[in-house]
């Protein structure tokens, strides 16, 4: 289940069979065993399978080096991110606390994995939630924008991701002004108005497509 969890598009038995050291017919078994306590498992013998969001199994415990990969995330998330992000990342400790057992609860409230402080970065004129939103709802914005002379242009972007980085924040996004991909200084982008229309072609694809071209890796 965690490796099906991993993939995001459907995944062949010989694979599946390969990571976890088992035989190609001991993996179709216990597929149809996993399908049994209900987990949605759709694909078939030599196409693949993609596990269905939707189906939990019992609680599965972290391991310590996960664990505190979580707890650094969400610290360095407190420290780096945006306000509303960092409330919902101390929110995400809290809940950690709540429902671990008490000896991994121990864990989180005292790993030695500390997140440095922010060096400072120029102030921003816009709601950085606001963005986030919009890059989730998948719809395009209009923002007047100040390059590194200070000359101002008012842009229709169809904003795909945010760049989280120690000195500035950078939206990427489709330019309609330039007809191709830009990525803009969120202290740079002097006003954000979120538009009622849709992105043209699926945010995903345009992400992809922008990966692909400056030769970045998917991300985990």
């Amino acid at each position: 289940m965690q490796i099906l969890r991993r993939y995001r598009q459907p995944v062949s038995a010989q694979t599946l069979a390969r990571e976890l050291a088992i035989s190609v017919r001991s993996l179709y078994r216990d597929v149809q065993t996993l399908r049994g306590e209900g987990a949605t498992i759709e694909g078939e013998p030599g196409v693949g399978y993609v596990l269905r969001p939707g189906f939990l199994l019992p609680p599965l415990m972290f391991t310590d080096d996960e664990l505190e990969a979580l707890v650094l995330g969400l610290r360095l998330t407190v420290v780096y991110a945006d306000d509303g992000l960092a409330r919902a990342a101390r929110e995400a400790v809290s809940k950690l606390r709540a429902v671990l057992p008490k000896e991994l609860r121990k864990l989180v409230e005292e790993t030695a994995l500390l997140a440095g402080p922010a060096p400072s970065r120029p102030n921003e004129h816009i709601d950085v939630s606001e963005l986030r939103r919009a890059i989730r709802a998948e719809r395009t914005a209009r923002i007047v924008y100040a390059n590194e002379r200070g000359v101002r242009s008012e842009r229709v972007i169809w904003p795909l991701g945010l760049g989280f980085f120690q000195q500035v924040r950078l939206v990427v996004a489709w330019c309609e002004l330039r007809a191709d991909f830009r990525s803009f200084r969120t202290d740079r982008i002097l006003s954000w108005e979120t538009l009622p229309g849709r992105l043209p072609r699926p945010r995903m694809a345009l992400l992809r497509e922008w990966r692909e071209r400056e030769a970045i890796p998917e991300p985990i």
